[in-house]
């Protein structure tokens, strides 16, 4: 029968529950995003750029006759930024549900702060009143909007994702160093084929997502302020002196963005494209690792053995499950979907303006959340796996056929230096082992009847499937360059 019609409203029960899992289910790991791209964070970097602008435009005497503030003055200002706590989020909400517009409320709530912070007994309010009016002075919403975003986007990645991401990494590579001599029959196609180790194959993953770390270490946070539609408009006419292009510029790079020169109304997203492309290329390199390491489970070659306490079937005690890599495919697939989302709808813009990117942008955090998460699955998923060289040998001796590409090399290289009856050696390789499988016995018997010069012949003879791995393992030192 379906859910009982009369039942109690969770939406109404306190404390509130979380409609999403990232602030449900998965809080803990996603946590120190909160600090970044929630909508809290949102108001107080907004909050931090209304205050930096004011402080530039006085400390640069930008507007002439415009009263000063003391050094003490200024940190009292920076200190409303810092002090930013749930009476001053509760607060701002108050005002935002007069306003009916984000940045406006935050403009009047900076306002009040500022004339708390000139009040001493006796003055009058028109120092107050003075340096208020230059409180969002000549901005439009967007210039305060996308340096925000570009600070708490900076944030984000640079203090959250990337050393997480990084240390990810770290333990993958180490992992490849510690298995690099370990013989593993590699499978193209999901056929058995030429053998490499479990170290080096690691390593390649590890290499290619360290070179999009790389990516994401070098990106570029742009932030423009020029007015309501990058014209400097209202600042010319207001204070025709300045030179406001330098002001724009010296304020940005303050902030320690790159300085747009050229925008509509925003600042065009371009930067955050670039980003947000670079960390799914990164994410899916990581699904790759995710399905990898759960096909080699499968088929033995890790064990997942620690952390004995859990339940891994509800039903079949002896089962293990790998969630932490199904859970990492899963949340890695959502991430970027709102990743690509973000990069190919940012990037546009009606005419001058228009507010999809308003909307759009609140959902970098969820994006950045479920990459968290599945970063941290696939850590936990790592630090619960032992190798299982036992039963990487165990296959690599059922597969002797394997072998038949190192002895018709070896026939070519003898036909191409001119030894007789080394002709056709594909072919002849191919009637011994396709379709079938073969064992060392019949593999020294195929040799021995080659006619091959005594010491290739040995050479052959001796060779295994375990012991034809290249130079796999010293492949996995290139880690060491990355």
């Amino acid at each position: 029968m379906p859910l009982p019609a009369a039942r109690t409203p969770l939406s109404e029960l306190s404390p509130t529950i979380a409609l999403g899992a990232l602030d449900g289910r998965y809080r803990g790991a996603v946590a120190p995003l909160v600090d970044h791209l929630s909508e809290a964070a949102l108001n107080r970097a907004r909050l931090h750029v209304e205050v930096e602008w004011l402080l530039h435009l006085v400390g640069h005497q930008v507007v002439p006759g415009a009263p000063s503030l003391s050094a003490e003055e200024q940190e009292s200002l920076r200190a409303v930024v810092t002090d930013f706590d749930a009476a001053a989020i509760e607060e701002l909400r108050a005002i935002e549900a007069e306003t009916v517009h984000d940045v406006k409320a935050v403009e009047y709530f900076l306002r009040r702060r500022l004339t708390q912070v000139l009040a001493t007994d006796g003055d009058d309010t028109s120092r107050a009143d003075a340096l208020g009016e230059l409180v969002h002075f000549a901005c439009t919403s967007e210039d305060v909007n996308n340096t925000s975003y570009a600070l708490m986007v900076q944030g984000a990645v640079t203090q959250v994702w990337l050393p997480r991401a990084t240390a990810l990494v770290d333990q993958l590579s180490t992992m490849a160093r510690d298995l690099a001599d370990v013989p593993l029959l590699a499978h193209t196609h999901g056929q058995p084929a030429t053998p490499t180790t479990m170290g080096k194959e690691l390593a390649v993953l590890a290499w290619r997502l360290r070179r999009q770390l790389r990516r994401v270490e070098g990106a570029a946070y742009l932030g423009k302020l020029n007015g309501a539609t990058g014209t400097y408009g209202a600042h010319v006419v207001a204070v025709p002196g300045a030179d406001w292009q330098q002001v724009s510029r010296s304020f940005v790079e303050h902030l320690g963005l790159t300085w747009n020169p050229l925008t509509t109304q925003i600042e065009s997203h371009d930067w955050q494209a670039e980003l947000y492309a670079d960390v799914a290329r990164f994410h899916r390199i990581l699904h790759n690792l995710a399905t990898d390491m759960w096909t080699y489970i499968s088929m033995g070659y890790f064990a997942q053995v620690r952390g004995q306490g859990t339940v891994g079937s509800s039903t079949m005690p002896h089962k293990v499950n790998p969630i932490r890599f199904e859970n990492a495919e899963a949340n890695l697939e959502v991430s970027n979907a709102l990743l690509d989302v973000l990069a190919t709808t940012l990037v546009t813009s009606r005419l001058q303006r228009d507010l999809t990117d308003s909307s759009m942008q609140r959902n970098i955090g969820t994006a950045l959340g479920h990459g968290l998460l599945a970063l941290d699955n696939v850590s936990r998923g790592l630090a619960g796996l032992d190798a299982v060289p036992e039963a990487m040998a165990r296959d690599l001796d059922a597969n002797w056929e394997v072998l038949a590409e190192p002895v018709q090399s070896v026939m070519r290289a003898l036909a191409a230096r001119g030894v007789e009856g080394m002709t056709n050696p594909y072919e002849r390789l191919k009637e011994l082992t396709r379709g079938r499988r073969i064992g060392q016995a019949e593999l020294v018997e195929f040799v021995r009847g080659l006619g091959l010069p005594s010491e290739e012949e040995e050479r052959l003879v001796a060779l295994t499937p375990a012991g034809y791995t290249g130079i796999a393992a010293d492949l996995v030192d290139h880690l060491g360059q990355a």
